[in-house]
C-alpha cells in the first residue's frame, strides 16, 4: 500500500502540476486504513483493490486502475436495502459501474452503516468514505460524487450537506446522478401508499381477513413477518400475475387491469412496488418515524378503474401526521442549493424511479437559482439499474470536461460523447436530446 500511495502521489503531480491538497478534517471516529484485496475478475487486469469497514460500520470497496486518471468516483448505492449489510455487497455496484474503472477512474462504494431508510445517515457515510480514501491515498485531482436510484437522493443530499469544508473549500468537484430518486422522500413514495390502498380495495389479502388488521400505510406492523415470495403468492391469487394470461380468471384480469390503470404501473412491476410499499414502509414508518404516518390520500381522487365511484367510496383513507412529514422532509427532501456541476441521466420509461423525478429536481434547483449548475439527459430506455454502458461513460466524460474547462455541456454534446464510446463497449446509445419531463404521472 505504501508503494501504491507513492505512485499515486507521483501521478497527482503529473496530472495537476502540484502535490495533492490536504484533506478535510477526518471523521470524529477514525476508521482503520483500507486493507489490500483481490480485485474481482470484471475489473481490468492490473487494477488495485482495497476493502474495509468504516468506523460507523459500513463495509466498503475501493478500486484503482493501473491507468488511473487521478480522479475518484465516490458511489452511493440504491435501495434502501432493508437487510443487514455484508462485506461484499459493494461489489454489485462496482460491477454495474465497472466501466468507470476501465475509463481510468478510481471508484469507492460502501454499504452504509446499516440497512433501512435514512438519507442523511447514508449521505454522512458516503462523505466518510471520501475521507477514508483521502486519508489513505491523498486528495485526488478531482473527487466526483455519484448516486444511483435511491443513492441519487443520497448523493444529492450529500452534495448539499458536504459541498464545502469548514474553510469553504470545495469537497465535491462534480456530481453524477443516474436514474435518481430525486423528488425527495415526501414525494417519492406517495404512489406506493396509493398502490397499497388500491390493491387492498380490490384484493383484500394484504392484510388478509384472518390476519391482524392495520392501516396499509404502515407497510407491516412491527414484528410481523412476511416474505417477498409470500407476497407474490397473494398477488397471484388476486390478479393472476405470475400465471399465463390464459390461466387467469375474468375476475383476476379485471382486478389487475383496475389496479394497473389507477396506479399507472406495468404488470411486471406490481410485485416490486408492492414489496417496497410493504417492507420499506415497515422500516420507514415503524423504525424511523416512530409509527407516525407520512402519507396522505384523504383527498385523492382515483381514476382509471371500471368503477371509479365505487373505488373512491370504498378505498381506505388516511391523513398524514405533520410531524412525520416534517421528519421525512428533513431527512430526505432536497433544497436544490447545489454548488457543484451536476449531470443526471434517466431512462424516459424507467419503471422504478419514474422520470418525473427529474422534473421535480429541475424545478427545485431552478427555485434555488442554481439552474446553471444542472444538466439533465434522457434516454429512450425502459430500464432503471442498467442503462447502456457508453451512456454512463459519456456523462462522466462530459462532467470532467465541464469541471476542467468550464464549458457547460448540452444533451447533444453528451450524446456525441456516447457515440464516440460505443466501439469500446459494443453497445448502442439511446439519448433523446430534446426530451424534457413534466410533473405528473405517478
Amino acid at each position: 500500500m505504501r508503494l501504491f500511495s507513492m505512485l499515486a502521489a507521483a501521478a497527482a503531480v503529473t496530472l495537476t502540476g502540484a502535490p495533492f491538497a490536504a484533506a478535510q478534517d477526518a471523521p470524529a471516529a477514525s476508521s482503520p486504513a483500507p486493507a489490500p484485496a483481490v480485485c474481482p475478475d470484471f475489473l481490468p487486469q492490473q487494477a488495485h483493490c482495497w476493502s474495509g469497514r468504516a468506523a460507523k460500520g459500513g463495509y466498503y470497496w475501493i478500486a484503482v486502475p493501473e491507468n488511473w486518471n487521478g480522479s475518484l468516483i465516490v458511489h452511493a448505492h440504491g435501495g434502501p436495502r432493508t437487510g443487514a449489510p455484508r462485506a461484499d455487497d459493494p461489489l454489485e455496484d462496482l460491477e454495474r459501474f465497472s466501466m468507470t474503472v476501465k475509463e481510468g477512474f478510481a471508484w469507492a462504494g460502501s454499504t452504509y452503516r446499516r440497512g433501512g431508510y435514512g438519507v442523511r445517515m447514508a449521505a454522512e457515510d458516503t462523505d466518510d468514505l471520501r475521507q477514508i480514501f483521502w486519508d489513505a491515498f491523498g486528495r485526488p485531482r478531482r473527487t466526483i460524487l455519484h448516486g444511483q436510484s435511491w443513492g441519487g437522493n443520497v448523493a444529492a443530499k450529500a452534495a448539499e450537506l458536504y459541498a464545502r469544508d469548514a474553510e469553504g473549500q470545495v469537497v465535491w468537484d462534480g456530481v453524477v446522478l443516474t436514474s435518481g430518486v430525486l423528488a425527495g422522500g415526501t414525494e417519492a413514495y406517495r404512489f406506493r401508499a396509493d398502490l397499497r390502498a388500491v390493491y387492498q380495495y380490490y384484493c383484500q389479502n394484504h392484510p388478509a381477513p384472518d390476519e391482524t388488521q392495520y392501516p396499509v400505510w404502515q407497510g407491516l406492523p412491527e414484528g410481523v413477518r412476511l416474505t417477498r415470495a409470500q407476497l407474490a403468492q397473494r398477488v397471484q391469487a388476486c390478479t393472476g400475475v405470475g400465471l399465463a394470461a390464459t390461466e387467469r380468471s375474468p375476475e383476476q384480469k379485471r382486478r389487475l387491469a383496475d389496479i394497473l390503470n389507477v396506479v399507472g404501473i406495468g404488470e411486471g412491476q406490481l410485485v416490486s412496488h408492492l414489496a417496497w410499499g410493504t417492507f420499506l414502509f415497515q422500516d420507514l414508518v415503524q423504525r424511523r418515524l416512530d409509527g407516525l404516518n407520512p402519507f396522505d390520500n384523504s383527498r385523492t381522487v382515483y381514476q382509471g378503474s371500471h368503477d371509479d365511484a365505487a373505488l373512491n367510496a370504498g378505498v381506505e383513507r388516511f391523513a398524514a401526521d405533520p410531524m412525520a412529514v416534517a421528519r421525512l422532509a428533513y431527512d430526505a427532501d432536497l433544497s436544490g442549493l447545489i454548488v457543484a456541476p451536476t449531470i443526471t441521466i434517466h431512462g424516459k420509461d424507467d419503471p422504478t424511479a419514474f422520470v418525473w423525478h427529474e422534473a421535480a429536481y429541475r424545478d427545485r434547483v431552478a427555485a434555488a437559482g442554481r439552474s446553471s449548475l444542472l444538466v439533465q439527459t434522457f434516454t429512450e430506455e425502459a430500464s432503471h439499474s442498467a442503462l447502456s454502458p457508453p451512456e454512463y461513460v459519456a456523462v462522466f466524460e462530459a462532467l470532467m470536461a465541464w469541471i476542467d474547462d468550464g464549458t457547460k455541456p448540452k444533451p447533444r454534446s453528451v450524446a456525441a460523447l456516447c457515440e464516440a464510446a460505443r466501439a469500446r463497449y459494443d453497445a448502442a446509445c439511446f439519448f433523446d436530446e430534446d426530451y424534457a419531463p413534466t410533473m405528473g404521472g405517478q
